[in-house]
């Protein structure tokens, strides 16, 4: 990392007590993310590590491979909640339309939150279902229930994956950094 983002000019002289403060804080409000659909959880886990970084540069104890591990699973856990309604509609019997239709659910779901993360994909599966694969009432409903489940699973991974994030942070800082 160049010595300017590190530098004392950038930064004014902040203190190691400042920058934990800041990364504390970072730390647990993308924590509150993690379980809150407000905040972007995994962003700020992630945000919390570089900034870390940037105020206390090498004395951070973060090395730059941790970025990268940080950003992976970051990137799992976005990729995993928004595939999670669409697999549960699968996993129950759906067909692919009633995949992709928990799938766009989900998406449009998150414009209406909080009640839009789970009832997005359980409407999208059905009307895909219904709609488009013309299926008889019983199975999209099942199928729309699926993508519910998953959904709740991908939330459950999310968390796990937030703590994997928060784990590693202070594993790199402590031990291995």
């Amino acid at each position: 990392m160049p010595d300017f983002w590190t530098s004392e000019i950038l930064w004014g002289g902040v203190g190691t007590g400042v920058a934990w403060l800041i990364t504390i804080s970072l730390l647990v409000v993308g924590a509150a993310g993690c379980f809150l659909p407000v905040l972007p959880g995994h962003l700020l886990l992630f945000i919390a590590a570089v900034a870390h970084r940037l105020m206390l540069g090498a004395d951070s104890g973060l090395q730059w491979w941790s970025f990268v591990i940080l950003a992976l699973l970051m990137a799992a856990s976005q990729a995993l909640e928004m595939l999670s309604g669409a697999a549960g509609a699968k996993w129950f019997g759906g067909s692919r339309w009633g995949a992709l239709g928990a799938l766009a659910g989900g998406i449009a779901g998150m414009f209406f939150m909080p009640f839009g993360l789970l009832l997005g994909p359980l409407l999208g599966a059905v009307a895909g279902e219904l709609v488009i694969a013309k299926q008889q009432p019983r199975p999209a409903v099942v199928s729309g229930v699926g993508s519910v489940v998953g959904t709740l699973a991908g939330m459950g991974i999310k968390l796990a994956l937030g703590a994997a994030m928060i784990a590693w942070f202070f594993l790199d800082v402590f031990l291995i950094g």
